[in-house]
């Protein structure tokens, strides 16, 4: 039997895309004739529509896309390329600096410009902060971090009946989590779980509290259930992820804390790689690195938010941990788990930040030795704290200190590949680039062979060189 893809809609969005509409007939002709099914047994063939989504920003907005992906596939839809022609185009949208809001309002007047006549959907951490600035975009469907399903419902409405809509929350007001289903992104080997979403620590700078709202924790049982899911569906690594995944269990006041969760995730799928979102560094104790160091399958890549290595920015920037703290976390994951990647993100020229605190940073990185630094010029929000602060600094400031953090990182970053020469490890086979297979160690490090057909295989590699954005390898035989 053919399935019901959905009802046709006779307007100006499917004129637009009639060759899509044949391309499918014929298929379901094919299929009529090869497995010979009369047309008297063909109750009704519907079309849905095609749609494609762009996702800006981090890995939540990466799993909240592939769940909507997963939702609108299941209701009969067809996922398209984003500029190819389609009947819905979805923006999740990113508002962590001000770069991310530029990046969205540009997205969105590209595919109205290709695209008159198309369904324009928006959601995501901007338009949950700029909803009307959004809306005055000529935007269809307008929501912010919530309510996915009724957003996917309104797009399906807009298409049909030309209406608009508009809804967001107040953030500050939710207390209950949005379970949505785990799972990768096209094409991809990895999968995703968001764990928790929300966040109270109301950094100075951050303006994600805000458009987030506060700590909603996904019941641990259900995230096993998803893991276990995704591990029948063939995935060989699970990334939990979250708004502050550190905080996860909190909002139970019952002493479930991340240790617990992770603990049960690498028990219940013991032959998938489970990999870590970032952590707060007090998350890291050693009550917390004896727990977890049994587990084989936890990816031994730990990113600890740093942000400054200047103790007074860090107290400026409300942050709840100091330097000496933040060793101590790196101290205990390089005892219990040897040789793991310590990876983390930095702010550079913050309000008011002085030559001598940017050297403690600098110095800072080197002391920790991390293996990946994301180095970020300090971006202006408006709503933070940090906004109304004196001491910003121009433009020409922070991109001077941005490239002196970037030149130590990208040092740290290549002793630490380094070491890995002569070694061996286990790698996630993902992709052909550049006339080789890439993946990813354990570690996080990007592995290069020259090799083909491994897409979601794991096989040893021994570390040959450095190359490109990582390393270079050769697969060792298996006896």
């Amino acid at each position: 039997m053919l399935y019901f893809l959905g009802k046709i809609r006779y307007n100006d969005r499917v004129a637009r895309n009639v060759s899509y509409y044949n391309e499918l007939f014929v298929f379901c002709q094919c299929t009529i004739f090869k497995k010979h099914i009369s047309l008297s047994d063909l109750f009704l063939v519907i079309f849905y529509m095609k749609y494609a989504i762009y996702t800006l920003g981090c890995k939540v907005n990466q799993y909240e896309t592939q769940a909507m992906e997963q939702l609108l596939e299941s209701r009969g839809h067809i996922r398209g390329e984003f500029d190819s022609c389609c009947d819905c185009y979805i923006i999740n949208t990113c508002t962590v600096t001000a770069v991310s809001d530029k990046k969205s309002r540009n997205i969105i007047r590209r595919v109205r410009k290709q695209n008159p006549n198309a369904v324009v959907g928006v959601c995501g951490c901007y338009a949950q902060t700029a909803p009307d600035a959004v809306q005055a975009l000529d935007v269809d469907v307008v929501v912010g971090t919530s309510g996915r399903e009724e957003f996917l419902r309104q797009l399906e409405k807009a298409a049909e009946e030309k209406t608009k809509y508009l809804a967001v929350d107040d953030a500050l007001r939710r207390r209950e989590f949005e379970i949505l289903p785990a799972g990768g992104m096209a094409a991809r080997t990895r999968a995703l779980i968001k764990v928790q979403d929300g966040c109270c620590n109301f950094c100075t700078y951050c303006i994600i509290p805000y458009a987030r709202g506060p700590i909603r924790s996904l019941p641990l049982q259900t995230a096993v259930e998803q893991a276990k899911q995704c591990q029948r569906d063939g995935y060989r690594e699970i990334v939990i992820t979250g708004i502050e995944i550190s905080s996860w269990g909190q909002d139970f006041k019952d002493g479930s804390s991340l240790k617990d969760l992770l603990a049960a995730l690498c028990e219940a799928v013991p032959d998938c790689r489970i990999r870590l979102g970032s952590l707060e560094p007090r998350t890291v104790d050693q009550a917390f690195c004896e727990a977890l160091s049994q587990y084989k399958n936890l990816c031994p890549q730990f990113h600890l938010s740093l942000q400054s290595g200047s103790d007074t920015v860090l107290k400026r920037m409300h942050r709840k941990y100091d330097t000496a703290r933040y060793l101590e976390s790196v101290r205990l994951l390089r005892q219990y788990f040897p040789d793991c990647a310590v990876t983390t993100d930095v702010i550079v020229a913050f309000p008011g930040e002085t030559e001598q605190e940017m050297e403690q940073t600098l110095e800072f990185m080197n002391t920790c030795g991390f293996a990946l630094v994301h180095v970020f010029p300090y971006s202006r929000r408006e709503g933070t704290p940090a906004a109304k602060m004196p001491g910003q600094h121009p433009n020409a400031v922070k991109e001077k200190r941005a490239a002196a953090a970037a030149a130590v990182a990208a040092q740290l970053e290549t002793q630490y590949n380094e070491a890995m020469i002569g070694n061996s490890y286990p790698v996630l086979f993902e992709q052909e680039e550049h006339g080789c297979f890439t993946g990813h160690a354990p570690n996080y490090v990007k592995v290069y062979v020259k090799e083909e057909n491994l897409h979601n295989i794991i096989k040893n590699v021994k570390i040959t060189g450095l190359y490109r954005d990582g390393v270079l390898g050769e697969l060792e035989e298996t006896v």
